[in-house]
């Protein structure tokens, strides 16, 4: 089951509670001493963060597992979110050791993004957002993948468990995507998005209509679950998309974003007889968002070209917190995933 940690950060007690939060969460990753204490330091800088530069925001611990070159197991994934005046100067921000912050460790992005795994943010007048993720690798990975995928996961009203999840799988040239959202919250809908997740692992290396054909029977003593799912062969380009259920996808190419349509349906409980499946060709620079009903349907897609370009983490973060109002509360468990598939030498 997705397991995660949210901390909502409005004052110094909260510092803490995000140090304590990236070390259970280190501890679930099965992460050794020291890279649990890195994951601590870079929770602890962010959420201090949050409060001197950002009069607070909310920071998310979770775990996280993609294929890519240098993974070893699953990463503690690291996200602070706000709604603050934004970093004036992040070439400066991101330099090692720089603070303007007498409480701060001292530390500062910049140590963050060289002890981290991976780190990247985005930063504007809207606020600014912060990926950090720590895996039991020791410093960052060079390699830069034809496509790189990421996510992120908000249980409903801060619960332990989220009944969404997201995973992928990556087959020769072929990586796969799959975003689950288990019927309604709580322990009994992540079960159903954890067998959607476990399954993937076994099947990922099938059609994405086949994916979810094989899903439906595992999922049948379960909930059942709405479940999408994306495949890209890295080689030829070809992004082929089906779903089953309320499972949002939105495709940017070419300069502009389309829908991908899922059938109705709940996988484990009411499958259609037939699952549409749409093909769409994606050169460099293409970027998929698949997200559960969680998020608003009609939430604007991002314009800012220089987002598009940033970690797919940070993408789906983005996504998610400015598609949020106080007008329009969450109703329920909420993940976005993204896939992007990056220019030749492109940043990493």
């Amino acid at each position: 089951m997705t397991r995660v940690w949210e901390i909502p950060v409005h004052d110094s007690t909260r510092v803490r509670d995000a140090r304590v939060a990236a070390e259970a969460a280190g501890a679930h990753a099965g992460l050794d001493a020291h890279r649990t204490a890195i994951a601590a330091l870079v929770a602890t800088e962010l959420a201090t963060n949050l409060l001197k530069h950002a009069g607070g925001g909310r920071l998310l611990v979770d775990l996280v597992e993609c294929p890519g070159p240098g993974t070893r197991g699953p990463a503690v994934q690291i996200t602070a979110l706000d709604h603050g005046p934004g970093i004036p100067d992040v070439t400066a921000a991101l330099r090692d050791g720089y603070t303007t912050s007498d409480a701060s460790l001292g530390a500062g992005l910049g140590t963050c993004v060289r002890i981290s795994s991976a780190f990247d943010l985005y930063s504007s007048h809207r606020g600014t957002v912060s990926v950090a993720r720590v895996d039991q690798s020791a410093g960052r990975r060079r390699t830069a993948p034809a496509c790189r995928v990421g996510g992120i996961n908000i249980p409903l009203a801060r619960a332990e468990h989220s009944g969404d999840a997201w995973s992928c799988v990556s087959s020769d040239s072929r990586l796969t995507l799959l975003l689950a959202d288990g019927l309604g919250h709580g322990a009994k809908a992540a079960q159903a998005s954890g067998v959607a997740v476990d399954e993937l692992h076994r099947v990922g290396h099938l059609a994405p209509a086949e994916i979810l054909r094989h899903l439906h029977p595992a999922l049948r003593p379960t909930r059942g679950a709405a479940v999408a799912v994306a495949q890209l062969d890295t080689l030829s380009g070809e992004l082929t998309f089906a779903g089953v259920g309320n499972i949002g996808a939105r495709l940017h190419a070419a300069g502009s974003w389309e829908h991908l349509i899922s059938h109705p349906g709940i996988v484990g409980a009411q499958f259609p007889a037939t699952v549409p499946v749409s093909r769409r060709h994606c050169a460099p620079g293409s970027l998929l968002v698949l997200h559960s009903d969680g998020l608003p349907s009609r939430w604007v897609p991002p314009a800012d070209p220089a987002l598009l370009t940033r970690d797919p983490a940070v993408v789906a973060a983005t996504v998610l917190r400015d598609a949020s109002s106080a007008a329009s509360p969450v109703r329920d468990d909420t993940c976005v995933a993204v896939l992007a598939l990056d220019h030749p030498g492109g940043d990493p």
